[in-house]
């Protein structure tokens, strides 16, 4: 560009660009307005901070509800399982004990053994497992004593025999084992 074309052209981009016009400073009115426009955005700000804070808190509360039915669904339905298992423990208490008592070769025997295993592989299959207790010692816990005897073949404190199986579902005993105890 010539220096006459570069005059002209700043002349033309000079006059269209707006001015600037200083605001008449009366006094410390424009600092008022800063100063209202800065407690309105403190205020505003504190409000926002307020308000995600308690989001927040409505969203852990939130969490935790659901973490707190999930627990109590489970533990009502383990509940109702060990309910189904206790009903069930009975009849496969007399088919042991069928067993125990049943005639050499005879086929319904056999067929009755058979139900018991089915019956006990679907109890294992839930989580049921019997209570061993046979020649430990006696633990409340787990064992129920219905006689205290003395025994010169079991030490003192131990289960000389079990009268009725005990069972537990996952951690929790369903049903403890009777038992006879040496003393």
């Amino acid at each position: 560009m010539t220096d006459k074309k570069k005059h002209k052209y700043e002349e033309e981009v000079t006059e269209t660009q707006p001015t600037v016009e200083s605001a008449p400073v009366e006094g410390n009115q424009p600092n008022v307005e800063v100063e209202a426009l800065k407690s309105q955005l403190a205020e505003a700000e504190s409000k926002a901070a307020e308000y995600k804070d308690g989001w927040a808190r409505s969203q852990a509360e939130f969490q935790n509800y659901k973490k707190r039915i999930e627990r109590d669904n489970e533990l009502t339905y383990a509940s109702m399982k060990g309910d189904i298992v206790k009903k069930v423990l009975p009849v496969l208490d007399d088919l042991e004990l069928a067993l125990q008592n049943r005639p050499a070769d005879n086929a319904w025997a056999n067929g009755i053994e058979l139900i018991a295993r089915k019956l006990q592989n679907i109890l294992e299959s839930e989580g049921v497992k019997r209570i061993e207790a046979k020649g430990l010692a006696f633990d409340p816990n787990f064992h129920d004593a219905i006689t205290h005897e003395p025994s010169e073949e079991v030490e003192s404190g131990h289960v000389i025999d079990v009268v009725r199986n005990g069972y537990m579902l996952g951690e929790r005993v369903i049903r403890p084992a009777s038992v006879r105890v040496a003393q």
